[in-house]
């Protein structure tokens, strides 16, 4: 059969309500942010061609620019991505029996997900690219089982640190509630998830700052370790953010916007209490907070997300959030 350009994509993630606690077992809520997306063009061509883009290319200004593209793409670009995903893609056929055509293409990508922000920038990269491939080769992955190949790609093969809700909500599009009940997750290597309407969200607003990418540290947290040593509080913390899930599920369902503001604050909160934050961030959440918004990290941090009333209360977001250099959108999930 023969194909013309397949075109894919995969948009933006924000956590709603639980996170980090995926990675421990625990409960989320997010939704996709169709604003950004990375899109992956892919056409039949004698051989197997990855087509660099600005970010793989080893070509700088001077010596600024190299240490700037470093700070806000890594060493590697995006490439990586691509090859780690065609990997993973061809394992999980080889483990499925199914013999893929004899056939080679040419590949490329672009991201408009702002990076190092905490918006799944990565992972929607791979995600789009499992996409084309499935739709090239004619392989149908699972939906409950594309978000853990994903995150192969990226664990196994890149080393990045990660955890599924990502992945999930990209897979699954719009307002996922998703369970990583730890029997689950260490037997069939996937949580329980499940669709939730949303039509029944209040008014969402994200920000995120437009400069974080460079002038932003890593901060060291020392939470993994913690976790796996049994430490109490955070153990004990992460279940309680995981719970704020749980009860933002029925709030979404109730429509209590007051009760998912309230939740969200809650959850970056209970984030302070056994992880270091930056004075960047802290002052993103700080700023939005004192607008009337509630504000909680959408991922690792660099971009936050919370329920405000009215068009005032927006207002002021965009006016007072520009001040420390972030900006302000409404969030396009459906």
């Amino acid at each position: 059969m023969s194909y013309g350009i397949i075109e894919t994509s995969a948009y933006a993630r924000a956590g709603l309500l639980g996170n980090p606690s995926d990675g421990y077992f625990g409960k989320t809520i997010a939704i996709i942010v169709r604003n950004f997306g990375a899109r992956i063009s892919l056409y039949p061509s004698p051989e197997l061609q990855i087509e660099p883009q600005e970010q793989d290319i080893n070509i700088y200004r001077n010596i600024y620019h190299l240490v700037d593209s470093v700070k806000l793409t890594g060493y590697y670009g995006g490439s990586r991505l691509i090859k780690a995903a065609i990997k993973k893609f061809c394992m999980y056929a080889e483990e499925q029996q199914v013999r893929l055509e004899s056939k080679n293409f040419t590949i490329r990508y672009h991201s408009s997900i702002p990076r190092q922000v905490g918006l799944a920038g990565s992972s929607a990269i791979i995600t789009a690219t499992m996409r084309a491939l499935m739709k090239y080769y004619q392989v149908e992955i699972p939906l409950d089982i594309l978000p853990s190949i994903v995150l192969s790609a990226e664990v196994d093969e890149l080393g990045i640190n990660a955890g599924l809700q990502d992945r999930v909500a990209q897979s699954y599009e719009g307002c996922v509630y998703m369970d990583f009940n730890k029997d689950i997750v260490q037997r069939e290597n996937r949580g329980e998830y499940e669709r939730l309407d949303p039509t029944l969200l209040p008014n969402l607003y994200l920000a995120y700052k437009t400069d974080l990418g460079k002038v932003s540290g890593a901060v060291f947290n020392d939470v993994r370790a913690r976790f796996d040593k049994g430490d109490p509080e955070v153990v004990k913390t992460m279940a309680e953010i995981g719970d704020l899930a749980e009860q933002g599920k029925a709030a979404i369902s109730q429509q209590d916007t007051q009760g998912l503001h309230d939740l969200m604050n809650r959850n970056f909160d209970l984030r302070c209490k056994i992880m270091n934050i930056t004075d960047s961030n802290r002052e993103l959440v700080e700023t939005a907070r004192r607008c009337g918004a509630s504000a909680k990290f959408t991922g690792s941090g660099g971009s936050i997300i919370g329920v405000y009333s009215n068009d005032e209360v927006l207002n002021k977001l965009v006016v007072e959030l520009k001040k420390i250099n972030a900006r302000v959108i409404k969030p396009y999930i459906f």
